[in-house]
């Protein structure tokens, strides 16, 4: 199931997704892709800040829990993980989740997040608890 990536970026409305610029791209249980500027999101010397990545994969690992999870239940983000591997100074980055578990209660996504080179600058896995809401 796709959801319409315009109520998904609505949803984003007065969160910290938004006010760092994420826009979503294509939602599914499956998978989950997004865009972030590098600009407004780095550390003094200009770099993307690897906080800023993690972020971006909470985002997509949990949206796409939360589909994957169903109407009347939601996912709670309960661990997450990153790798960081090359800088990026300017641009967008674009987040890729793809899930590797899905299950009852867990779901879990792996993220690879991409300079406009295509490059990777950072890998993440997260994992979702799922409950009835």
């Amino acid at each position: 199931m796709t959801f319409d990536i315009a109520v998904v970026n609505e949803m984003s409305k007065g969160t910290l997704g938004e006010r760092m610029g994420i826009e979503f791209v294509e939602v599914s249980a499956e998978r989950v892709v997004a865009r972030m500027p590098v600009k407004g999101n780095t550390q003094p010397y200009g770099l993307l800040h690897g906080g800023a990545s993690v972020v971006l994969a909470e985002s997509l690992g949990s949206i796409g829990a939360a589909v994957h999870a169903g109407e009347g239940r939601i996912a709670v983000g309960i661990e997450i993980n990153a790798t960081h591997h090359r800088s990026a100074t300017d641009g967008h980055v674009t987040g890729v989740a793809t899930r590797s578990h899905g299950g009852r209660s867990l779901a879990t996504y792996d993220v690879v997040i991409t300079d406009e080179e295509g490059r990777r600058v950072c890998t993440s896995r997260i994992t979702c608890m799922l409950r009835d809401a």
